[in-house]
């Protein structure tokens, strides 16, 4: 069987698009179609129920795609048996980070992985919006925050530790509040996944237990940097990570407030699609993710950090 024909299939099949599978493995939309063309034609049977809307697999496609990424990444492991020299992977790899922690911590150091795998080729999306990990085509993605039982595999590489933040002019006008009940006088700014969406309170904890209280915002916002401009400019208070604020904290243009009552740390993982067909270049490049934000991270109840 031509493995070519078979990555064409599969590409399709996981993005549900001819198009979008065309434009991830850099060939004509016609050479994919005639490639899943091709491969029914061998195996003598229908693999993909086409619309002009919709591309989704038959029953018997279904069946095919489990096997058939099985043999792929056994193919892949096949040859990387006789690839150990430095610089021998290859291929191409989709990654989504979270915007801040990608330009401040990945990008800068991303020129020493590429220059110790100069094969390889990075689709590099930064981005706060939680993307589908398998209809766009992802191989990892990292997250900020807890996870849904979403049947995807997670990597735990560390929590980030929260602090509640303010601008020195909100303090000034509104005053410095140090229980629960001070936040009565007080607003917050809001973050919101989606703009119309229920926003979240004020978050704290209670011997371990979480807690929310109920606050008013003038200000909704889905985008981190928003989120901590807007706070600076005064509109009102923060709950993030001590991490991203740790610039604005060090120039005073954040103070933290309320040390007492701060959110559950939030767990950083790598979240990919299947262990069973993980390629050596997406667990080179994981292994060096978890490097990299090793020391910039606490470690996780029993998760070790390498530092």
């Amino acid at each position: 069987m031509d493995l070519a024909l078979l990555q064409a299939f599969s590409k399709v099949a996981e993005l549900g698009s001819f198009t979008r599978a065309a434009e991830q493995l850099g060939l004509p939309k016609s050479r994919v179609s005639a490639s899943v063309q091709q491969l029914e034609a061998q195996l003598g049977t229908r693999l993909l129920h086409r619309t002009t809307r919709t591309v989704r697999l038959t029953p018997d496609g279904e069946q095919f795609l489990e096997r058939g990424k099985a043999l792929l990444a056994d193919a892949e492991e096949l040859q990387a048996l006789f690839q150990q020299t430095p610089g021998s992977l290859r291929g191409r790899l989709r990654v989504d980070l979270p915007t801040s922690l990608a330009h401040s911590l990945v990008i800068p150091r991303l020129p020493e992985f590429l220059a110790a795998h100069p094969l390889l080729e990075i689709e590099l999306s930064t981005t706060d919006r939680r993307v589908d990990l398998v209809h766009e085509g992802f191989d990892c993605v990292l997250r900020v925050g807890h996870l849904q039982d979403s049947g995807l595999v997670a990597r735990r590489v560390g929590e980030m530790t929260q602090v509640n933040l303010a601008s020195p002019a909100y303090l000034a006008q509104h005053g410095t509040p140090r229980t629960l009940a001070d936040l009565a006088h007080h607003r917050v700014v809001r973050w919101a996944p989606t703009l119309g969406g229920a926003g979240v309170g004020w978050e704290y904890q209670v011997e371990g237990r979480d807690r929310t209280l109920e606050m008013a915002a003038v200000i909704t916002v889905n985008h981190t940097d928003a989120y901590q401009a807007a706070c600076m400019a005064g509109l009102g208070l923060i709950q993030a990570p001590r991490l991203g604020a740790a610039a604005a904290l060090a120039s005073g243009q954040l103070v933290e407030v309320l040390p007492d009552f701060v959110p559950a740390p939030l767990p950083v993982s790598l979240v990919y699609a299947n262990r069973r067909n993980l390629s050596q270049r997406l667990r080179a490049l994981m292994d060096w993710l978890a490097g990299v934000l090793a020391p910039h991270l606490d470690a996780a109840p029993g998760v070790p950090v390498s530092r």
